[in-house]
């Protein structure tokens, strides 16, 4: 590499294309999606650089048209995993020794591609495969995981740049390695950006990965797989290993050479995760390094000074926006009694304006959740609303699977704030809104923060600053990302650092250095250039 001290190109926010009417964007993009939905592709794993097919085959499929198959894909088992973790430690011995200016080229290489040639390829297998509409996509598929890329080497030399001071004769500095063994990198199926950014930010530092994506967006993140080997990631750095969860993640978790984890998905199981890591703690040869971002219930708490019709904006995009299936999505909402009728007014109003569709008709505003299970699951919430005698739907309530699987913006209101949609994670599209009393604002505040085991995000709506100033210090423990008078979803890399804690995970902020150091081992080296050649101390020189 040069000599000299390397600088990483100061990242930007990549520009979030509008794909209006007649731009050459929806053009180009449009014709990207024809020509995807006209082929059904083979999905190989990718070990080593090596395509391995196994013969124990899933489709992918649209969920809005779930009779549409876009690939068929392999499957992992305990024999591919092995193949995998010994590719992975072939790989480990050069690329961690590698030049942490070749690493960052390969990711940043990466980011103009996806900005460029590979955007449409992306974007266009989140909204198939996933069931975004094109805007949300573009923030997603093109844009945050753009935004990784850049912003991600750039945290790597601010974090090699941390070094100890010294004092006169000797030279302190720390060595920044890579850890022993590989990371285990499970992506969810919701966030294209956090199916790219899970295996490459622990690859950046210098690490080797096993990568196990969701089952229902493996279509996406096999395009991610090839634009990295396009970038020049060298083979075995990251391993592609589709498969259902026990079949990949129990032999992963058996082998003594596992170093990290780093998940995005359920609470439950995360839990079970750690569960086996600690029974298995004996048997590694290094300590995991246990990275996770799980569950939320997230809220947004007004205030009866708040803007009514900024309120319903953000109820309405932060709970319905990609169908409510984002960890940051507004599932509760706690409404002092003063302004919920016209509340009530202006967001049933703008509710009854949303189009729901195919995700390939643009003047869509919300298309299809994941797949059966996840349709069955939040129906069967909307059941229990329906069913129960403190609680009534104000809006929509009904589903619709026979071609996709179509679940209508639905909002419940409660006269419970501990019934079940206020306290459990739906992850779809229905909002539970619990009226207060005005004067019980100092006690609402209080449950909304007891309510939930989650920590995530979580919004407020003021005017009144001095309200905002009580507001955020009852509430500072109850959510890891914190807006006021926004939605509680959307975070920008480099701006908004997301995670959260309790059960939302261990709060290591995807989007700044705190995560990519999490994927390092410090190695503290203290160089004396004139070393003593006596044992003896001055103080020994009398008695």
């Amino acid at each position: 590499m040069p000599n000299g001290i390397v600088p990483v190109p100061k990242p930007a926010n990549e520009p979030v294309k509008a794909y209006a009417p007649g731009s050459p964007e929806k053009v180009s993009l449009k014709a990207k999606l024809n020509e995807m939905l006209s082929e059904k592709i083979e999905i190989p794993l990718i070990i080593g650089g090596k395509e391995v097919r196994t013969g124990r085959t899933a489709e992918a499929v649209c969920p809005h048209d779930h009779g549409h198959v876009l690939a068929t894909y392999h499957q992992a088992g305990p024999e591919e995993v092995a193949m995998a973790v010994e590719a992975a430690r072939e790989a480990w011995k050069e690329w961690s020794e590698m030049p942490w200016e070749a690493r960052a080229a390969i990711f940043l290489k990466a980011a103009e591609l996806l900005a460029g040639p590979w955007r449409d390829t992306l974007n266009a297998a989140c909204m198939l495969n996933q069931s975004k509409t094109v805007f949300q996509a573009e923030i997603d598929s093109a844009c945050e995981l753009i935004d990784f890329w850049r912003f991600n080497p750039y945290y790597m030399r601010f974090i090699y740049e941390q070094q100890p001071e010294s004092s006169k004769g000797i030279w302190d500095f720390v060595e920044y390695r890579a850890l022993e063994g590989f990371v285990f990198a499970v992506t969810p199926f919701n966030f294209a950006s956090i199916a790219g950014n899970l295996p490459t930010s622990p690859a950046l530092m210098g690490n080797v990965v096993l990568w196990k994506p969701a089952s229902s967006a493996v279509y996406t993140a096999y395009w991610i797989m090839k634009l990295l080997q396009e970038a020049g990631l060298p083979d075995g750095v990251i391993n592609f290993l589709p498969g259902r969860g026990g079949h990949v993640g129990d032999p992963i978790l058996a082998s003594e050479h596992l170093a990290g984890i780093h998940f995005t998905g359920s609470t439950a199981t995360f839990q079970a995760m750690w569960r086996t890591i600690g029974n298995n703690i004996a048997s590694y040869r290094t300590y995991p390094r246990i990275v996770g971002e799980t569950g939320g219930k997230d809220f947004v708490f007004a205030h009866p000074s708040a803007d009514v019709k900024a309120l319903a904006t953000a109820l309405v995009r932060g709970a319905f926006e990609y169908q409510g299936q984002k960890c940051s999505a507004a599932s509760r909402a706690y409404i002092p009694a003063s302004i919920w009728p016209a509340l009530r007014e202006e967001l049933l109003g703008q509710i009854a304006e949303i189009r729901m569709g195919s995700p390939l008709d643009f003047r869509n505003f919300m298309t299809a959740v994941i797949d059966r299970g996840a349709y069955e699951t939040i129906m069967s919430y909307i059941d229990h609303a329906k069913n129960a005698s403190d609680a009534e739907i104000i809006h929509g309530g009904n589903g619709d699977d026979s071609k996709g699987y179509f679940i209508e913006p639905t909002v419940v209101l409660t006269t419970n704030p501990r019934m079940k949609l206020m306290e459990e994670e739906i992850f779809g599209p229905v909002l539970t809104i619990f009226v207060y009393e005005d004067a019980k604002l100092d006690e609402t505040l209080e449950l909304c923060d007891a309510t939930s085991p989650y920590a995530l995000t979580g919004a407020i709506f003021a005017t009144d600053r001095k309200a905002i100033v009580t507001m955020m210090a009852a509430l500072r423990h109850a959510a890891g990302n914190f807006y006021v008078n926004d939605k509680p979803t959307g975070a920008v890399v480099g701006q908004q650092p997301f995670g959260g804690s309790r059960a939302s995970g261990t709060n290591d902020k995807a989007g700044s250095y705190l995560n990519l150091i999490r994927w390092t081992s410090q190695r503290a080296i203290k160089e004396t250039f004139v070393p003593p050649h006596h044992f003896s101390y001055p103080f020994m020189g009398e008695e």
